[in-house]
């Protein structure tokens, strides 16, 4: 007996937003902003002082950028966002492009078929960067793009080096409860 009219349900195709990869994305992004440090801990100016030598310079950024990875990435994003506001159609290409970026790529579990064949993630990742950089070049603000990246470049390297680092990882082993008891 057959059902005309009856919605398919089948294992074999599934829609390309579905309620559970929905949920695993919001997941995934709540977990991503979890690791953010609290932004009084990263501008506290008790913590701020110029280093001692080239070697704790170094040493302060390698730790800072490992510390306050997320904090950054959000500064970065945040001068990006900055320098397209005067440029709305960059912005809204560049929205897009995010977007894209996160489904297609860092969000997807499941490899991606079209046509019947899987395409490898080598092959996403390439074809992403060439649309990515073909549409830069297309809205005029690569220039523009590029300089917000060194202006956040560097105003996370002078955090990273200016930022002390004795009361960084005290605080994660305080807060996961490991103290040393002797």
């Amino acid at each position: 007996m057959t059902n005309y009219g009856a919605i398919p349900t089948s294992s074999h195709s599934s829609p390309v937003m579905d309620p559970d990869s929905i949920s695993r994305a919001k997941q995934r992004i709540k977990d991503g902003l979890a690791m953010s440090r609290p932004w009084r801990q990263m501008f506290d100016l008790h913590s701020m002082s110029f280093p001692h030598g080239v070697s704790d310079a170094f040493s302060r950024i390698k730790k800072n950028l490992s510390y306050f990875q997320t904090n950054y990435a959000i500064v970065v994003l945040v001068v990006i966002f900055f320098s397209l506001i005067k440029h709305p159609t960059s912005l809204i290409v560049l929205t897009v492009l995010v977007f894209v970026w996160i489904f297609l790529y860092f969000f997807r579990d499941e490899p991606i078929r079209l046509f019947r064949y899987q395409v490898d993630d080598h092959t996403v990742l390439v074809c992403l960067s060439v649309i990515t950089i073909v549409l830069l070049f297309l809205t005029n603000v690569t220039l523009n793009l590029v300089g917000a990246l060194l202006i956040g470049a560097v105003l996370v390297l002078i955090h990273a080096v200016v930022r002390k680092t004795e009361d960084l990882f005290l605080d994660e082993e305080a807060a996961t409860g490991e103290t040393i008891q002797g």
